[in-house]
């Protein structure tokens, strides 16, 4: 018996065996079939483990690789090729195949795909999915390619060591997944059309070899985290849309190739890089590069062309002037529109928002002010010893105001107002004119991202649409208007918010009463309920306990929608015993172990955790919150029948929207009409929209993150039309936090917004009831 059992399991074994190595030999077939010319060795009557550059397994049954470069071979590759469940490796690069590749996918052997150079016009969506032992993917020079993106579930391929895809047709980001390869090396991107910023996932991770340059509509951003990359050894960047300095990369030790030319870089060239041992070749030229002209040891090929902003021709210090105001600029991220402008080594000879004396020899005025600029406030003010006027109000500058400016002898006016500063206020001299209103955080030790005594720098840059005076041309809807309003509903989302939930809990409790008893223990049990059902299926129950004695409060059960004593319970579970748990002989209402609940809200609204449990959290707030800016920006409802199923949720389809920057601006209400500078704030307002509607409760901030994101925007600002001026009786030099604080101090409430209507959007947000009080206070709610 034994013996026949062994043998019917080593005949099946032998069957499987004979269908896997079939299985190749038909997919080998096919593949011969459809190249053209036929490859040399590869004969319908050989074994195919016998054909020229076809590698088997030791038994000959299975192709463990496939090596056919520069064949000048044509045709297309067969869809079966994922069936080769042993091969490893395949190399097709160098010839005139086309038509649509095959998927590889859960080919789980293969480590190597040689794809480049070849004419292949699409690629299926999973055609990478499930290789988890990949390890060099190329595919270079297929530039017929449909557009495509790089699939997020290459994650999977944790083994991966190089991707290689110039001119391959790439569109998108560049995805932030880096992390979930520890041995990637190389990762070759060049003539495509990526956009967006370098992902913060290259910090740290083992790259050597790093091509992006000549994307079509060029990468944007910072390259500040080549910093941390320090096994760079080739980084090639060049014809993008790069902006700010140029980072430190003294720990990029084997750094020898570094192309950073054609680009929008500022700032200093930093001295590191002359210190950099192996490097060889480094080119800057067509950039806005200020300072002096860097100085590089002998054998290293550098190219600087003539467009930068240097400030001088040969080598050596900045005038002492030049290099102060450069430290300044580089205290808001070296800005573009300052590159521009100040070029030479004489800052008196037409610097942008500079003036002189009138020797055209000294600095005595920087007006910098309603320029957008970020960062902080340079202590390097201090070296313009003749400066008499400092102007710094409306832009976004953080940190505290350097105390080194009350020593400048000539000072007369130093105007910070509304910014976002915090710290001490510093003491001037009476003779200074000194103007600090609009700095909400101003006199208080927060940390609002920057220190003024050196901080890390921000970004920023002026703005076009920019007029003297502040006022913007044209009918674009400020920035400030659209930070404002979203403030205030937010403030308002709140406190309704709190008042509905409060107001809820109180009718739930009245619908019971108070449980009470005597202290004779004389109680009767009356059953009713009123306007609702309970938490038992419907069935009417109201538990109240009555006496005519005393009355004191005694235990109670309360869920759901149900308060019961616990002498009640005591009663009907027979002293709860065993015999009545459900499941084990009780009886369970709705199903064998569910109860029937309700939800309170606005479908739309709801988090889905909320809608899942009912239990009611502070994120179920901020996922709502995150709606309200959502119709604030786009002007839709949360829920909309009217348009097609994949866009009448209004969650749902934003989130899609935000996947790629470039389509948001679609997506903005039209009657916005933002310029590009209205058009940051409202990108950054939307991604805290999508922050806030995570789909799990963790991945939502704290409401005081949401301030702290829309704080810094809110401005001071006044409305467009003259006529909206008169009667409001309100003072249009405050700024919005102020205003709101008046209008609260004039009502006598504090209430923010009593009555607040949205009859002229389309938001879907109900108007208040008729019947909920003006005023709440803390006893409303009890």
């Amino acid at each position: 018996m034994v013996a026949a059992t062994s043998f019917f399991f080593l005949h099946l074994v032998f069957i499987a065996f004979s269908f896997s190595s079939a299985d190749d030999a038909v997919v080998m077939s096919k593949l011969r079939s459809s190249l053209s010319p036929t490859p040399s060795g590869w004969s319908s009557t050989t074994n195919f483990c016998t054909w020229t550059n076809v590698n088997c397994d030791n038994t000959n049954s299975f192709v463990t690789s496939i090596n056919l470069i520069s064949m000048s071979l044509s045709g297309t590759l067969p869809s079966e090729l994922n069936q080769l469940s042993m091969l490893k490796t395949i190399s097709l690069q160098r010839n005139s195949l086309s038509r649509t590749l095959p998927s590889f996918s859960n080919m789980s052997s293969l480590e190597e795909i040689y794809l480049d150079n070849n004419n292949f016009d699409s690629i299926p969506p999973n055609f990478l999915m499930g290789l988890t032992n990949l390890q060099y993917f190329t595919i270079d020079e297929n530039k017929n390619l449909s557009p495509w993106e790089i699939p997020l579930y290459l994650t999977d391929s944790t083994n991966l060591v190089r991707f290689s895809a110039s001119n391959a047709s790439l569109t998108g980001v560049i995805p932030d997944f880096f992390s979930a390869f520890p041995n990637f090396q190389s990762l070759r991107l060049s003539y495509n059309n990526f956009t967006g910023p370098l992902p913060a996932s290259f910090g740290g991770s083992e790259i050597q070899n790093l091509w992006l340059n000549d994307q079509i509509l060029g990468l944007s951003g910072t390259i500040a985290v080549l910093s941390s990359m320090t096994q760079l050894s080739q980084v090639w960047l060049h014809d993008n849309a790069f902006t700010g300095p140029i980072p430190d990369l003294s720990k990029c030790i084997n750094l020898f190739d570094l192309q950073l030319r054609e680009n929008q870089f500022t700032g200093l060239v930093p001295a590191s890089l002359n210190s950099l041992p192996k490097l060889e070749n480094i080119t800057l030229q067509n950039n806005k590069l200020q300072g002096p002209i860097p100085e590089f040891r002998k054998g290293v090929q550098v190219t600087l062309g003539t467009t930068n902003s240097f400030c001088k021709d040969t080598a050596g210090p900045c005038d002492p002037q030049v290099t102060s105001l450069l430290d300044v600029a580089g205290a808001i991220g070296y800005p573009i529109s300052l590159a521009d402008s100040w070029k030479g080594n004489d800052a008196c000879q037409d610097w942008k928002f500079i003036t002189c004396d009138s020797q055209k020899i000294n600095v005595n005025g920087v007006n910098l002010g309603n320029q957008k600029f970020s960062g902080t406030i340079s202590p390097a003010f201090r070296n313009l010893t003749s400066l008499r006027n400092l102007i710094l109000n409306d832009n976004n500058l953080t940190g505290s105001i350097p105390n080194v400016l009350t020593s400048l002898p000539q000072l007369q006016t130093l105007d910070v107002s509304n910014n976002n500063l915090s710290g001490p206020i510093p003491v001037f001299p009476a003779t200074v004119k000194f103007i600090h209103d609009g700095n909400l955080f101003l006199g208080k030790n927060v940390s609002t991202g920057g220190e003024g005594e050196g901080g890390a720098p921000g970004s920023g840059s002026g703005s076009p649409n920019e007029t003297p005076s502040g006022s913007k041309k044209g009918s674009a809807v400020p920035a400030s208007v659209i930070t404002g309003v979203v403030v205030a509903v937010m403030v308002f989302v709140a406190v309704l918010l709190f008042v509905s939930y409060k107001c809820y809990v109180r009718k739930r409790l009245k619908r019971f009463g108070r449980i009470e008893g005597s202290e004779q223990g004389k109680e009767t049990t009356k059953s009713s309920v009123t306007n609702g059902v309970n938490g038992y299926g419907g069935a009417p129950s109201e538990l109240q306990s009555q006496s005519s004695c005393d009355h004191r409060e005694i235990p109670v059960f309360e869920g759901g929608n149900v308060v019961i004593s616990k002498q009640v319970l005591q009663e009907v579970t027979d002293n709860f015993s065993e015999a009545n748990v459900l499941g084990r002989g009780g009886n369970a209402p709705d199903g064998n172990y569910s109860v029937e609940t309700r939800l309170a809200g606005t479908f739309g609204y709801l988090a889905p955790e909320y809608a899942a449990t009912g239990r009611v959290t502070t994120k179920v707030d901020v996922y709502a919150f995150g709606v309200v800016l959502m119709e604030i920006i786009t002007g839709r409802k949360a829920l909309d029948e009217s348009v097609p199923d994949e866009r009448s949720h209004l969650v749902t389809w934003f989130r899609r929207v935000l996947i790629n920057r470039d389509n948001l601006r679609k997506a903005i209400d039209s009657i916005l009409d933002p310029d590009d500078e209205t058009y940051e704030s409202i990108c950054k307002v939307a991604e805290l929209a999508g922050h806030c509607t995570g789909r799990e409760p963790f991945q939502r901030p704290d409401m005081g993150h949401a301030v702290n994101v829309l704080g810094p925007l809110v401005e001071q600002w006044k409305p467009s039309n003259h006529d909206d001026e008169e009667g409001n009786g309100i003072d249009l030099h405050m700024s919005l936090p102020q205003a709101l604080l008046r209008w609260q101090s004039d009502e006598g409430t504090s209430t923010m917004m009593d009555d607040f209507s949205y009859s002229h959007t389309h938001s879907s947000i109900p108007a208040k009831p008729s019947g909920l009080a003006d005023t709440f206070n803390s006893m409303d709610c009890r």
